[in-house]
């Protein structure tokens, strides 16, 4: 017999591999061991075409561990770090009893993962200021957006959209 449906129109490998993925530490894990980072960018994946394709960059890593998050239970956010003469960063955000953390995916590890333990999500965006700097080393981190949850765009699948 089987069981329900799994949600968010996931199948039901996608659901158990998006499961799996706990602690959230484990997302992050899987982000960097098992997908290669995209080094061309441009393309923006949906956390099933992640999960198929085998590869993402910065705001695919971000929608994969909001989708991780939202498996869990947890509400599905990402905050964009903003920058000067450089890249934005996107993050997927979460907060346990101990405080904020964040799930992301870049090409430098400097800016990946952090522990639960910031009081503030100000606090938490501050502990990438060091590492976030251009290719002339200068720190280029100016600015940062509020969290936006992804359930809002729920109409457009963007868990499971191939466009």
């Amino acid at each position: 017999m089987k069981g329900p449906e799994p949600p968010f129109g996931l199948t039901r490998s996608e659901h158990r591999l998006l499961a799996s993925l706990t602690p959230e530490w484990r997302i992050q894990e899987y982000l960097d061991e098992r997908l290669l980072y995209d080094t061309r960018g441009g393309a923006v994946r949906s956390p099933r075409r992640v999960i198929r394709d085998g590869v993402c960059q910065c705001m695919d890593g971000a929608l994969f561990a909001a989708a991780a998050l939202r498996v869990h239970g947890r509400p599905p956010l990402i905050l964009d770090l903003e920058a000067e003469d450089d890249d934005d960063h996107v993050l997927a955000v979460f907060r346990s009893k101990h405080g904020w953390g964040a799930v992301g995916r870049s090409n430098y590890s400097g800016l990946r993962y952090r522990e639960p333990v910031y009081r503030t999500l100000r606090e938490l965006v501050m502990s990438y200021f060091e590492s976030y700097f251009n290719l002339k080393r200068r720190k280029t981190l100016r600015a940062y957006s509020r969290p936006v949850n992804l359930s809002r765009f729920d109409a457009l699948d963007w868990m499971t959209s191939e466009e």
